[in-house]
């Protein structure tokens, strides 16, 4: 397993989820209010019978829900990307894509959290595995405190999708152009080669399937540690174009496109409220979970696992990051300074101190 960290990205660019429909929810929600969206929006909340998870929805191994989020205090949101492929019905996929968006209200800042998939945790009422499992073993509440014991942070909501759902979105904002790095490649024959890659290098326009292909591609040196930075930057150009006027004015279009494939334990009210908080406020940082310095290489059953070295060190970690806000400038030294020392003193202070 590689450990040596890429360059960081711009700490400007949006990271919110493997198929990020939060960003659809706040606009929507506070721009383009009416009657058809708000039904829209309402029909991203499914019934037992059309839930995907409606076999865990009576599930009580799990410890007590975090305390209703009143709008006043942090909210933690996870974003969860299912690869549903070769499944049946009934079956629930493993989280391809794991998100955390984190809001504070008072600050107006947002943090997103992204969790690598294989990292090996403490599942409750399961003993130990991969994180990507949780919500096979208990439905998104079980996902929702496995992810927040792993970071330290109650989690009040998920807003789950999956691949098509994402290529739903992508298509119905008539695609992003955006600057593939490199030529892609990938022959996947599980599925008759529905999901193959095959992207070339260059700045062009990608509709669903291939903005797919991009931010699913993850065989390179660096595998799912890349893959994640290309998930940020695509859906920071996702954000972008949902914010232009003329999505604003499709918003219904887009959101009954990708209702289908989307579940989450939102109400429209707490949408509404997010939408708010989402318009208000701005990315102050992004953190990968776990961080490379506190990766433990780990193998089970054979296999290579990602382990967490200290857990409360990730966990103060995440509470660095939380205080911390990147987009705020260093003061730029005063003129004469050098070494860190201010020189612009007057004369008198100048003299003593020769």
């Amino acid at each position: 397993m590689a450990t040596k960290a890429k360059k960081k990205r711009k700490p400007w660019k949006w990271v919110l989820s493997g198929f990020l429909v939060v960003i659809v929810i706040a606009i929507a929600g506070l721009v383009y209010w009416g009657t058809g969206v708000y039904n829209s929006l309402d029909n991203f909340s499914k019934n037992k019978e059309d839930s995907r998870f409606g076999q865990f929805e009576n599930n009580t191994t799990t410890a007590q829900a975090p305390p209703k989020w009143e709008g006043k205090e942090r909210v933690n949101i996870l974003l969860l990307g299912g690869d549903a492929r070769g499944l049946e019905e009934n079956q629930v996929p493993r989280s391809d894509s794991i998100m955390i968006a984190s809001f504070d209200p008072v600050t107006k800042k947002a943090h997103l959290f992204s969790v690598l998939r294989d990292t090996y945790v403490d599942i409750e009422g399961h003993g130990k595995g991969r994180i990507n499992t949780a919500i096979t073993l208990g439905g998104p509440q079980l996902a929702m405190k496995t992810v927040g014991d792993l970071l330290g942070l109650d989690i009040q909501y998920y807003v789950y999708t999956d691949f098509e759902g994402f290529k739903a979105l992508v298509d119905s904002i008539g695609g992003v152009y955006f600057d593939v790095e490199k030529d892609m490649h990938y022959t996947d024959n599980a599925d008759k080669n529905k999901y193959d890659i095959d992207l070339k290098k260059g700045y062009q326009l990608l509709d669903g399937d291939k903005a797919l292909q991009y931010v699913r591609f993850r065989h390179d040196a660096m595998s799912d540690f890349t893959r994640t930075e290309r998930q940020r930057e695509f859906l920071g150009a996702v954000a972008d174009k949902l914010k232009s006027g003329w999505n604003i004015v499709q918003m219904k279009k887009i959101l009954d496109s990708v209702s289908p494939y989307i579940e989450t334990n939102l109400q429209v009210t707490d949408m509404l409220k997010l939408g708010q908080l989402g318009v208000d406020s701005h990315l102050a940082g992004t953190q990968q979970v776990p961080p490379m310095d506190q990766i433990a290489e780990e193998h089970v059953g054979g296999a290579a696992v990602i382990g967490v070295k200290d857990l409360d060190e990730l966990k103060a970690t995440v509470q660095e990051t939380l205080a911390k806000d990147d987009t705020e400038t260093t003061p730029s030294p005063s003129p004469g300074a050098k070494n860190g020392t201010d020189t612009t003193t007057n004369s008198d202070n100048s003299s003593s101190s020769q």
